[in-house]
């Protein structure tokens, strides 16, 4: 399927229910009040924003605007990246030079952080692509970059992605709407740029006729609009958040952390919370006083009570006289245990519908002591997140195989590409070292675990060849190392002798 036809409506229609719920979905991630009002104030969700609390009309011009907003959607999304990806994945390949390469690319273009944004966005707007893209004068290297999931026209066959097509609006000083399209599919990414308004496409223009997008027609040189990857894989990949998508059933994209009826449960939570703001305006103290009290401001200023005088002169007015009565003290009380209260709920049933444990965002008992009692108490939490993983797993494998790919291509490097990577995801929750310790030190002394492994449990992320070394050294240290009866070097790291005792047995003659 090549580019869309000139003229073509604009966001696609294909996924425009999916579309509409991400424009909710970022009004929420986004936490701004104009986007939100416009949202549930406007004509798409009319009948159901006329419920909620930004569905509202903003106040008259001079008054102000007393509605709350708590950025839960937010801490969500963040909440999620930060399981997944809070501690660096590690990617491995079976040879070794391969290897020192796909560290130098990761270390290099910051995969480890171009990952964490990715997964904070496609928590919010259900799913994410990672793009693999090059400029050599910028790098010498391939580049992963994210786009974002408004902002693709994806094709499925059997629920795997066939092609792609990115697009992002370039700047316009008129009514003039100038868009940008890529198109990524197996062994080729066409470029096109469209002239066309709000709502249309428009008509497809050269690339040089937008300076934006000129520098790329320059790079394509004498091929047109398509350059041929030299690359049997399509150069980029979705990664959906959860599946399945619950509100549009069968749809290949993957579902928000926070799609509906969550969006309930963040406005409920703004409605408490303004609510309870309310409640401390209205407490604020007030003094009433009579109107002898008063000081006149001259003839068609009113009157005023001065707050900071110390001296006041007695005023002639009968004690009993009706309105006579002194300075009284006004000040309403603060429902702030029901607000409280209420917030908390609001927070710990959005969370759990979001997937994830009360304690994860700090509600629950108190604060835990170790990892294991972390991981019992977040098992909800820790579920998710394994989930997540398996959907980001084969998506960041196929995207660094088609870097080292394009690595060679490009001439980059020379290294093999054979192997596809392998995937290990860091530790959600760190173990104490204190209490890795006093573990290591009770296996010790009840003899129930070997030199090696003692150093797996404490150092989970080494290689063999850097677990034998340590057990060399630490022998070593402790005197138990023993010396090879032939070389008279050190044995191997496992105790045996290997030569020896791969020797056949030799026979025995009796005198």
């Amino acid at each position: 399927m090549p580019l869309p036809e000139n003229g073509a409506p604009w966001p696609p229609p294909q996924f425009a229910g999916e579309f509409r719920d991400m424009r909710i979905d970022d009004a929420w991630y986004a936490g701004d009040r104009d986007r939100l009002t416009k949202i549930y104030a406007g004509n798409q969700t009319r009948a159901d924003g006329s419920r909620r609390l930004w569905g509202r009309r903003p106040p008259a011009p001079g008054r102000p605007d007393t509605r709350m907003h708590i950025p839960l959607a937010g801490d969500i999304a963040g909440t999620s990246a930060a399981m997944l990806f809070s501690e660096p994945p590690t990617f491995t390949v079976p040879d070794g030079s391969t290897q020192a390469r796909l560290d130098e690319l990761a270390e290099a273009g910051g995969i480890a952080n171009r990952l964490f944004e990715a997964a904070e966005v496609s928590a919010a707007l259900g799913g994410v692509y990672l793009r693999v893209t090059w400029d050599a004068q910028l790098a010498a290297r391939p580049l992963l970059t994210v786009v974002h999931a408004d902002a693709a026209l994806p094709e499925f066959r059997f629920g795997l992605l066939s092609a792609v097509t990115f697009w992002h609006e370039l700047p316009s000083d008129t009514a003039t709407a100038w868009r940008h399209l890529e198109r990524h599919e197996r062994g080729a990414i066409t470029h096109g740029l469209y002239q066309g308004d709000r709502d249309r496409l428009g008509v497809r223009v050269p690339l040089t006729e937008h300076p934006d997008v000129a520098g790329i027609a320059g790079s394509l040189g004498e091929q047109g609009d398509t350059i041929e990857t030299g690359v049997d894989q399509i150069t980029a990949a979705y990664v959906p958040n959860m599946g399945p998508n619950r509100k549009h059933r069968g749809s290949p994209l993957g579902r928000s952390d926070f799609q509906a009826p969550i969006h309930d449960l963040f406005d409920a939570l703004d409605t408490t919370w303004s609510s309870w703001m309310r409640d401390i305006k209205l407490a604020r103290a007030r003094l009433i006083v009579p109107t002898g009290y008063l000081r006149s401001n001259g003839p068609g200023e009113g009157a005023s009570f001065d707050l900071d005088r110390e001296i006041w002169q007695p005023l002639n007015i009968p004690p009993t006289e009706s309105g006579a009565a002194g300075i009284t003290l006004s000040q309403f009380a603060i429902r702030v245990e029901e607000h409280s209260r209420s917030a908390e709920g609001i927070v710990r049933q959005a969370v759990q519908s979001a997937g994830y444990s009360a304690q994860t965002f700090g509600l629950g008992e108190g604060p835990a002591v170790t990892a294991t009692e972390v991981t019992a108490r977040e098992r909800r939490s820790m579920i998710t997140r394994d989930v997540k993983a398996r959907y980001w797993a084969p998506a960041m494998a196929d995207m660094l195989h088609v870097m080292l790919k394009l690595d060679r291509v490009l001439g980059f490097s020379r290294v093999a590409v054979d192997e596809r990577p392998h995937i290990q995801f860091g530790d959600s929750v760190s173990e104490d070292p204190k209490t890795t310790a006093e573990t290591l030190s009770l296996l010790a002394q009840a003899e129930a675990a070997s030199t090696d492994t003692k150093v797996r449990i404490l150092h989970p992320d080494w290689s063999d060849e850097q677990v034998q070394a340590e057990i060399v050294l630490i022998q070593r240290e402790i005197g138990t190392a023993v010396p090879d009866p032939i070389t008279g070097g050190p044995l191997p790291a496992d105790g045996q002798d290997h030569e020896t005792a791969t020797e056949p047995a030799r026979p025995v003659h009796l005198s």
